[in-house]
């Protein structure tokens, strides 16, 4: 346990050292160099990548590997196509509409109000992505609710504060760096032990592909994809910082990349999966104690970097939310102030943490989230639309939110599940629920356009007529 304590507080040093100071907003808030400065290709690909490999994220994989053998690891993998989708989308609205941010472009497209409630949505998000990071981290010192498991995620959480506030956004894309080094190797010196004991053939055919053995839940993430990255700020603030020329290419990059290590990730519990062994929701952890405490520390260092890239991206984004984003929605004296930005990061860091004593757990910040969002994925998806009247982003915004809302409570019909898997329920909701509403979302614009065209028929024989 000495060596588990020795790795975070190193780790927290390290990360400190080589945090570059932010000197003005443009490198807190927007990532500028020194020399003032975008950020390039190679550190929007590498920033991006292991940003979106959450400590959440590897245990989700290696847990559903252990559950449902390789089907599960490519369900959380099929996840990682999200970085891409927003990539591209995101590239097309700053073409467009000229955004500095989604806030921005909401604003400028269906006015004040949309934003507000799609920066309500993303503040959850952020707040979700504190606790359920911390609790990995906390899991390989203690188990739930002990003092040993409280501490380390604490202080884990304070040791990621004090360089994020150095740093800013500069301080993540430059710590990303270093982290995605030392999760690979150590992610690689890890399966090195496990292979000599089931070879990556075996790993790969354990499972089954029907709904019963997870195929469920690989299909809630894929229609999931096309709405879930839009909510999270740790990846699209990304696809503002670097000239459109290099942000498609570095996000295919980050995806591709992103979808091998999570698989890589998976084979940890699919070795659970063909070994038995018995695990709650920490399979790696399991796993990992299994080889040894040397193989358990290499874990630790991977969950410290895989969880601190995630949650110094989330300090910088909410920062960023405080004093960029809600200036678009009327907050203009909060404009690019790094201490609003600052006083932002510690409060989120407060009280982030507080759903650790409700025992929540990680998986539910994926799942939950992602299908409350659903509305998403026809405002962003179908920006390029014309002349879009308002009532669209709430006719699609709303109606997603109260659907996730119900799912959530456990008040969706029956009905609605598909196939006979664990998540039947989840997939009916994400799937009929998608379809509403970008049929909601397109019923005003409709009807907008069939007023306009029957307007212009009539002016036409009016003007006829006067002939």
């Amino acid at each position: 346990m000495t060596l588990l304590w020795v790795a975070l507080v190193g780790y927290g040093i390290l990360m400190y050292l080589v945090s570059p100071r932010a000197t003005d907003s443009k490198a807190f808030y927007w990532g500028y160099d020194a020399q003032g400065r975008k950020t390039g290709f190679w550190l929007l690909t590498c920033s991006t990548f292991i940003t979106w490999i959450f400590a959440k994220s590897v245990t989700n994989a290696a847990n559903l590997g252990a559950t449902y053998g390789i089907v599960g690891g490519l369900a959380y993998a099929t996840y990682y196509l999200s970085i891409p989708v927003a990539g591209i989308v995101i590239v097309s609205i700053r073409k467009r509409w000229g955004s500095r941010s989604l806030s921005e472009f909401l604003v400028s497209k269906y006015g004040r109000t949309a934003a507000t409630a799609f920066l309500l949505v993303v503040t959850i998000r952020l707040f979700n992505e504190v606790w359920s990071n911390t609790a990995v981290v906390g899991s390989y010192f203690g188990g739930k609710g002990t003092f040993p498991y409280y501490a380390a995620a604490f202080v884990f959480t304070a040791l990621t504060l004090i360089y994020s506030l150095k740093g800013g956004l500069r301080s993540s894309i430059i710590t990303d760096m270093l982290q995605l080094v030392l999760a690979g190797f150590f992610l690689f010196l890890l399966l090195f032990h496990l292979f000599p004991r089931v070879g990556p053939g075996e790993l790969l055919q354990a499972g089954e592909f029907s709904f019963r053995g997870g195929l469920d839940i690989l299909l809630v993430a894929f229609l999931q994809i096309w709405s879930y990255p839009f909510h999270d700020p740790v990846l699209t603030d990304r696809a503002f910082i670097a000239d459109r020329q290099a942000t498609v290419p570095a996000f295919w990059a980050a995806g591709i990349g992103g979808i091998l290590f999570i698989l890589l990730s998976s084979l940890i519990g699919i070795y659970a999966f063909k070994e038995g062994l018995a695990f709650t929701d920490d399979a790696p952890r399991v796993v990992a104690a299994s080889f040894g405490l040397g193989i358990l520390f290499a874990m630790n260092v991977i969950m410290l970097c895989s969880a601190g890239s995630t949650l110094d991206s989330t300090f910088s984004s909410v920062s960023k939310e405080a004093g960029v984003d809600l200036a678009a929605i009327g907050f203009d004296r909060w404009r690019d102030r790094v201490g609003i930005g600052k006083l932002a990061m510690v409060v989120i860091a407060l009280l982030g943490n507080l759903p650790l004593f409700a025992g929540a757990s990680i998986l539910q910040a994926t799942t939950i989230s992602g299908t409350m969002v659903m509305g998403l994925a026809p405002i962003f998806i179908l920006h390029f639309l014309p002349s879009v009247p308002r009532a669209s982003f709430h006719f699609a915004f709303w109606p997603g939110l109260g659907l996730g809302i119900l799912y959530t409570l456990g008040w969706v019909p029956s009905a609605l599940a598909i196939g006979n898997g664990r998540y039947a329920m989840l997939l009916g909701v994400n799937f009929y629920g998608l379809l509403l509403c970008t049929g909601l979302f397109l019923v005003p614009w409709a009807y907008e356009r069939v007023a306009y065209t029957k307007f212009a028929r009539r002016l036409a024989a009016v003007m006829e007529n006067r002939r």
